[in-house]
Parts: C-alpha cells; structure tokens; sequence
C-alpha cells in the first residue's frame, strides 16, 4: 500500500520509526517531511499527507505532531480524508473497523516509539467492517458535499 508519511519538527523522531515499521510490512512511502527536528510549522506537512490521500495518490497518510490533534484538524479540511487522533490501540482499530479512517494521525509528545510501531500496525491491518458503518461513512459524506467538499 502507498502511504503518505509526514511531521512538524515534534515529530520528526518518531516519522522515522514509522517508516521502518511501514517499511518492514512492505508499504511504499511517500516522505512529505519534515526532514529536521528544526521547529516549523504543522499545518504545512499534514496539508502535504491529506493532499497525496485527497488526490488518491496515496491510500492512507500517517502525520505526526507533539499531540496528533493539529494534524487531523488540518488533514480533515481535504476532500475525502478522514483523520483519526490515535494514540492508543483501541482508538486505531475502530478508527479503521467503524470509520474507515484514511490518515492517522499520532503524537510523538503523548505516546512512546513501541506503542506507535502498534498502532501503526494494528491500523494498517484493520480492514473497515462497513455493514452499518457504510451508511454513516454516506452521510459524512453528505456532510461535506452540503458543505463544498467533493464527494469521499
């Protein structure tokens, strides 16, 4: 699978965890940066992940902050991404089992490298269940068409 990977400077450890786990479970990386731990500025390099996603260029994006919640608030403005702040296993599972979610968002401030190399596992291999959750993955999406978004 093709996999958008970016971060802020808070981040920027833990990106490269991230993409040897993703690496090790032969997903292809697209790096949108950052490449340094120099402070910068967040919603450039979530824009970066949620465009490759938006653009279908990507199937899923993994962004990377000191909380994560920067990161989905702004990957979230994109037409048909749908970002999930996990930073437990639970959250990363029914974040992909229930919502299909398409960028996971993570923060390297809030949970240390083992956990995300779960995380990032378990929401890799989750499949959406869809069933019930297909009809509200409809409506979200009539949510955003009402809104000026494109069709998810």
């Amino acid at each position: 699978m093709r996999v958008a990977l970016g971060c802020d400077h808070a981040g920027f450890i833990l990106k490269d965890v991230v993409a040897e786990t993703l690496a090790r479970a032969g997903h292809e990386i697209l790096d949108e940066g950052t490449f340094s731990d120099e402070s910068c500025d967040w919603p450039e390099f979530a824009e970066r992940v949620a465009r490759r996603v938006s653009a279908g260029e990507a199937e899923r994006g993994i962004a990377i902050c000191g909380t994560g919640l920067g990161m989905a608030m702004t990957a979230n403005k994109l037409p048909g991404v749908r970002a999930a702040v996990c930073n437990d296993l639970y959250t990363a599972r029914y974040s992909r089992l229930h919502n299909d979610a398409n960028v996971l968002t993570m923060g390297a401030r809030v949970i240390g490298s083992g956990v995300a190399e779960e995380i990032v596992h378990i929401w890799m291999e989750t499949p959406f269940e869809g069933g019930r959750h297909s009809r509200r993955l409809d409506l979200l999406a009539e949510v955003e068409r009402r809104h000026g978004g494109k069709e998810a």
